[in-house]
Parts: structure tokens; C-alpha cells; sequence
């Protein structure tokens, strides 16, 4: 089969050519988790990086606000909310992924003297969920695109279960909070792409929200 049938291999457009490839995905399994003031020790926490057995993408939620007119209804967007996002990891034989998990959990409430954190910004982190090309070692890894996850605390920590009929690693498995999100291009940490992106001014009137205030 020659090559240039390979072109073929899309849905036509309006106003496109007839010849036209297809766009290359992101794999799901090319990625890697950072966490950025998480327990206590960072370069514990390096090794959490390598213990991530898969981690929930974010999601965001507008709450809808209703406004009855004359003969129907007219809808807007509310406030929004982000959903927490949930991270799994092998628990490892020396108890470093335990430990470490166990320090983040004690900033934010120290259980043996009852204690709890002072404010937010004592026990809160960085969570960063990059997607990479697929380089490694000689070949040097690209990140295609990097979220940035703010205000990150644990709000369920699972440490799972034993089983002797099972072939499978002990996991931890985490569920993360967080306020804000920002995209990265390139995973680069001054270009910002998509959420958080600057896109002008708001306005106020235009044809795309059908020419009135609302």
C-alpha cells in the first residue's frame, strides 16, 4: 500500500483538501505526577514520581444559574468547582511511599496531640500532571503538555487491602483537592496554553452571545 494512502486516514472538512492526515494522540500510559511541598522530606517525594500507578485528569464543573423570562428560560454560568482528582501509588517495601504519605497527612492535622495546621498555606502543595513524548534515558524526554494543580491537600487517603489470592503490588491510593488549575504548553513554565491562557477582553454585547447583555 503505497505511503501517500496514509493521508487518506481523517474525516473530510468543509473547505479542506482531500488529502489530509491525522493528528497524532496523546498515550495515556506517557506521563509522570509531580508533587511540589508534599510531606515534609522533597527528596522523598521524588520517589513518589516513580511509585504512580495512574492518576485521574482534572474536571470542572459550572453550577447553572436559571432566569425566568416571559415565555421560557434563559440559562448562564454560575460558579465552578473542580472535582478532586484521585492518585494511586505502589506502596514500596522500605515504607518510604507510606511515610511520606503519613508526613503530608500529619501537616495537615497532627493525630497523636490532636493538633491541626495553623492555615492553609502550612499544609497545601503542588500537584503537576505532565505528558511526555515517550523519550528516555540517551533520548531526551519532551513533555507535550503540562497542568499545574493549586492549592492541593489530601481529602481521602485509602491504604488498601491484603490478599493472598491476588498477584498484585500493595497501592496507597489518594484523593486530591485543589482551587485552581493552570495549562502549559511544552510543559514550559512561562507559556501558558488553554486554561489560564490570557484571551483579551471580555466583552460585553457580542453577536456570539446572541447581541444582548445577557
Amino acid at each position: 500500500m503505497p505511503i501517500t494512502s496514509l493521508n487518506r486516514f481523517s474525516v473530510p472538512t468543509d473547505g479542506s483538501v482531500t488529502n489530509q492526515s491525522l493528528l497524532m494522540p496523546k498515550l495515556k500510559y506517557r506521563f509522570r505526577v509531580v508533587f511540589t511541598g508534599f510531606g515534609v522530606t522533597a527528596g522523598d517525594v521524588v520517589e513518589l514520581t516513580k511509585q504512580v500507578v495512574d492518576v485521574t485528569r482534572p474536571s470542572v464543573t459550572f453550577e447553572e444559574m436559571t432566569l425566568d423570562v416571559y415565555n421560557s428560560k434563559v440559562f448562564l454560568a454560575g460558579k465552578h468547582s473542580f472535582e478532586a482528582i484521585s492518585v494511586n501509588l505502589r506502596d514500596d517495601a522500605t515504607g518510604l511511599v507510606q511515610r511520606v504519605v503519613g508526613e503530608q497527612l500529619q501537616k495537615q492535622f497532627d493525630f497523636l496531640e490532636q493538633a491541626s495546621a495553623r492555615s492553609g498555606i502550612d499544609y497545601k502543595f503542588t500537584t503537576r500532571i505532565d505528558v511526555l513524548d515517550g523519550g528516555n534515558g540517551a533520548k531526551e524526554v519532551n513533555t507535550l503538555e503540562s497542568v499545574n494543580l493549586w492549592g492541593c491537600f489530601l481529602t481521602n487517603v485509602n491504604y488498601g487491602d491484603l490478599n493472598y489470592a491476588t498477584n498484585e503490588p500493595a497501592t496507597v491510593a489518594l484523593s486530591i483537592r485543589f482551587d485552581n488549575m493552570t495549562q502549559l504548553k511544552g510543559g514550559t513554565t512561562s507559556v501558558l496554553e488553554g486554561v489560564g491562557r490570557d484571551i483579551g477582553e471580555r466583552t460585553l454585547g457580542s453577536l456570539t452571545t446572541g447581541g444582548g447583555a445577557a
